[in-house]
């Protein structure tokens, strides 16, 4: 029997040989669509390809494309693991045809691999077409495919749009019959939403455009976009009907099950395949670069993660379970998604991170369910009330609470949890407002199309000659940009960096070669088009830029050293920080400018006093060593061999710059002597002595599970050093001290200050307690019901000081009770004492809050012996007293 492993490669290899490009799966959180949350079809990193303002050094393609659908418009959270074949994490296998081949050839393929390659019984399969496409019925009916089971379907289920207008055009798919022995009927038909007759194969054949008055054309170049989900057709061929029997689900599943004694396939299996389904999503996306936060894609992975933690509290689990899973799950798809390997400790943290922050709020939020469906109807559906306060409260996301309540055949009021959630905007919220990538890449496209990639010279020059092949102003093409109007540039070669991977773009001039009079400041420089046009933001200070033109560019020298040494020296950092902390330790964004740095990692916690000193030591211990700065240019997986560290979800082409910095002290890397080995398109220093000194400012939180540090180089470091000096100095002259015993004074003075402190403190007291100084003739006791009563308002003696003026009083007394206020500057501090034999009969609890409420306060509290309060009106101080007597006297 065939493992899923097994089907995907047989799938690729065929197409291989039919002279396809196997294509790598595009990371989870796409790059070229701004409408969409994640990637959840093959053909969303070919879409360019498809509208033609791409092209690509192939025509033919075959990918195994991971996708997720659990949000937004594609959401199947709600029926994973409660169904046969819904998921959150998918594989989509297809083969994509760019002009080059069209019905004739894609629909012979599917049936040869389908029938042939894989086995499958031609006599269980039939086929669906577009009605009016009387083309494709007769190449089924050519291939043997009997008339009565080539369907023909007149609505949009067999007719594929990319939108409401743009690239579309009509489907075959292929379906396969398990048996009359299960209900359902074939497509088309009124039963036709069974499970008798499940689709395997979608062929969707790009021949038309649609405009928005409804006409339609034939497209110039008519494509073939194809899908075939792996778990459904794995199912199929290991002769069973459910996704979730197949080998990869089976050895996830029972890894659930040892990992909380559960049996597998007993009544408790929803919760296994719940678990199992969600690992893989949020597996892949934390290896994609998607880390769980309260807005945007972190949400909606922070919500599959706790729905799977939620099923593993059901199964009984006391303890964190969906790490313990994630080496199963590397083993099973590691081989095909290196990505999974090398992310397996960052994953792995980040789910036994939030499993336990998860878990000491879900008994809580599930009491708080509990309780509010105990008062409700047998049928009565949960308040939107309620579910806003699991959600706002306790992180349950709506769909966590019905989940728990489908199990007790309940709903929610989904109108009143958003009629509340509409009250507090402020919260974080599953809406998903894009990508942010608001660029018009049409335009961009066209520019690469026109003139080619931009070729990029920085690496080596920070002057250069260049041609202008594009001038836009405005999202528009123009002839020429004129004195005061900005715009953007392109040439053909520029040595001007454009932002990436956290380097900002660099800023500088272009001046006509014919005319070095008329010049532009650049101000920004970009990438487009999937990065291979450079755009220079420029307004035009003098004179005209126009198309064709010849021009020197040249990059601000200063500017440009600057952010090489801060970018320089976060290589550097992130040796170090792994080097400290662990191996866990991964790059989650960064900022190189020409200020300052600024790292992001994975780490659940702050760093130490210690582990800040260490790091900050190594960096510049590498720096001081002065070595030189390897770059090389070799595949990702050569890189990887050696050790060389990727940002997790960045796209990587077939040749990578590969930078490596500093001689290690123990054996590392591919030689067992380079310390910093990573994956970096940035511009750097020649020798790490170039970045001059490193001073780390500070450790804070960027996010959940995730660290920022920031910190200065060369010439900000030296002015921050000597500012820090400058002040120490200051400190010295006020001292009359040498710098070096600053630390020494300070902390004599500092004893001397707290033995004065204490020795007023003493002295107020002795003073309150003899009744001088303001403090009025001294306390004198009066009975009140029986009880000895001392009652004071004292000036000059601060709230701390009353309760040790308490115990003297109380001592003095022997029994009795003592009530002290103190005026500091119109506001009242109070306090009241009594003695253990007569706790039992007066709190001074009850006095200080009688007190309390006269002088403008509220509240205050204690023991029986001893209270505090406060108010704010100190002149109410006699009522105050009066307020105590009423208590005392019963």
């Amino acid at each position: 029997m065939p493992t899923l492993n097994d089907i995907r490669s047989t799938f690729l290899n065929y197409f291989a040989k039919q002279g396809h490009e196997v294509v790598s799966s595009s990371p989870l959180v796409p790059r070229n669509d701004p409408t969409l949350m994640f990637v959840n079809s093959g053909m969303v990193q070919f879409k360019n390809l498809f509208t033609g303002v791409e092209t690509r050094n192939y025509s033919r393609a075959t990918t195994a494309q991971k996708c997720v659908r659990a949000g937004g418009k594609h959401n199947d959270l709600d029926n994973v693991g409660y169904t046969a074949r819904h998921h959150t994490f998918f594989e989509m296998l297809g083969n994509f045809s760019f002009g080059d081949y069209f019905k004739h050839e894609a629909i012979p393929f599917a049936w040869e691999l389908i029938t042939k390659e894989y086995g499958i019984d031609k006599s269980r399969l039939l086929t669906t077409v577009y009605h009016t496409d009387d083309e494709a019925f007769e190449i089924w009916k050519k291939l043997g495919v009997p008339e009565d089971r080539i369907i023909r379907i007149a609505t949009s289920d067999n007719f594929w749009q990319m939108g409401p207008t743009g690239p579309c055009g009509p489907c075959t798919e292929i379906f396969y019959d398990h048996g009359d022995h299960i209900w359902g009927g074939p497509p088309g038909s009124p039963e036709e939403d069974g499970d008798r007759f499940i689709e395997i194969w979608n062929i969707v054949f790009m021949q038309n455009e649609q405009f928005e008055d409804g006409s339609m054309i034939d497209l110039e170049m008519q494509s073939i976009d194809t899908g075939m989900g792996l778990e459904r057709i794995g199912a199929l061929l290991q002769g069973s009907h459910d996704n979730y029997d197949t080998d990869l689900f089976k050895s996830l599943i029972e890894a659930s099950a040892h990992a909380t004694s559960v049996d597998p396939y007993g009544d408790k299996n929803v919760h296994h395949r719940v678990i199992a389904d969600h690992l893989r999503s949020t597996s892949f996306l934390i290896a994609d670069g998607v880390m769980p936060s309260n807005d945007g894609r972190g949400y909606v992975l922070r919500r599959i993660m706790r729905r799977a933690m939620r099923h593993a509290h059901l199964l009984g689990a006391k303890d964190p379970v969906m790490h313990q899973l994630v080496p199963a799950l590397v083993q099973q798809m590691g081989a095909q998604y290196k990505e999974l390997g090398q992310a397996q400790s960052l994953i792995e943290e980040t789910l036994l991170l939030e499993e336990t922050r998860f878990k000491q709020t879900l008994d809580r939020g599930l009491k708080l369910l509990d309780d509010e469906l105990a008062g409700l109807a047998e049928d009565a559906s949960l308040s939107g009330e309620a579910a806003f306060k699991l959600y706002d409260t306790f992180g349950f996301p709506l769909d966590l609470t019905q989940d728990a309540l489908r199990e007790k055949g309940r709903d929610v009021d989904t109108d009143g949890f958003d009629a509340a959630m509409a009250e507090q905007k402020a919260k974080a919220r599953a809406a998903w407002s894009g990508s942010g990538d608001a660029a018009d890449n049409a335009i961009w496209f066209d520019v690469l199309d026109a003139g080619g990639a931009t070729d990029f010279l920085g690496y080596d020059t920070e002057k250069a000659e260049g041609q202008i092949q594009a001038l836009i102003v405005d999202g528009a093409k123009v002839d020429k940009i004129e004195t005061g109007v900005s715009g953007w540039v392109v040439v053909n070669q520029t040595p001007f960096y454009a932002e990436s991977g956290g380097q900002v773009g660099d800023t500088g001039v272009i001046r006509r070669l014919d005319n070095r009079d008329d010049v532009a400041l650049v101000e920004d420089t970009r990438k487009f088009a999937d990065g291979k046009v450079f755009a220079h933001k420029v307004t035009v200070e003098r004179g005209t830029l126009a198309m064709g033109e010849p021009v020197e560019l040249e990059v601000d020298h200063t500017r440009r050293s600057a952010i090489r040494a801060n970018h320089s020296a976060t290589h550097l950092l992130h040796e170090a920080l792994r080097e400290t902390l662990g191996d866990h330790v991964a790059q989650r964004g960064s900022l190189n400018a020409q200020d300052r740095l600024r790292f992001d990692f994975s780490h659940s916690k702050a760093l130490s006093d210690g582990e800040l000193a260490t790091v900050a030591a190594d960096v510049n211990r590498y720096i001081r060593q002065n070595s030189s700065v390897e770059t090389r240019i070799m595949t990702p997986d050569d890189a990887r061999g050696i050790g060389a560290q990727a940002l997790f979800g960045e796209k990587y082409g077939d040749e990578v710059r590969v930078v490596s910095m500093g001689r290690a002290e123990t054996g590392k890397g591919q030689d067992g002597m380079t310390w910093s080995i990573e994956l970096c398109g940035g511009t750097h220093v020649r020798q790490t002595g170039d970045i001059g000194t490193f001073v780390l400012l500070g450790d804070s939180a960027s996010s959940a599970g995730v660290r920022r540090i920031e910190a200065l180089t060369g010439a900000a470091a030296f002015e921050h050093l000597s500012a820090e000096a400058g002040r120490m100095s200051d400190v010295a002259g006020m001292l009359k001290a040498q710098p070096s015993d600053v630390v020494d004074r300070v902390k004599g003075l500092m004893d001397e200050r707290k033995a004065l402190q204490n020795e007023v403190a003493t002295l107020r007291r002795e003073l309150a307690m003899a009744g001088g100084a303001g403090q009025g003739a001294g306390p004198e006791a009066r009975e009140i019901n029986g009880v000895k009563f001392l009652a004071q308002v004292l000036s000059g003696v601060s709230g701390k000081d009353l309760p040790a003026l308490i115990d003297e009083h109380k001592d003095r007394l022997g029994s009795g009770a003592v009530l002290l206020i103190a005026d500091t500057g119109g506001k009242a501090a109070v306090a009241a004492g009594v003695t253990q034999d007569l706790t039992g009969t007066v709190s001074a609890v009850d006095l200080v809050k009688a007190a309390v409420v006269e002088l403008g306060g509220k509240g205050g509290g204690g023991r029986p012996d001893m209270a505090q309060g406060g108010g704010k009106d100190a002149t109410n101080a006699d009522a105050a007293i009066k307020a105590a007597e009423i208590v005392l006297g019963g």
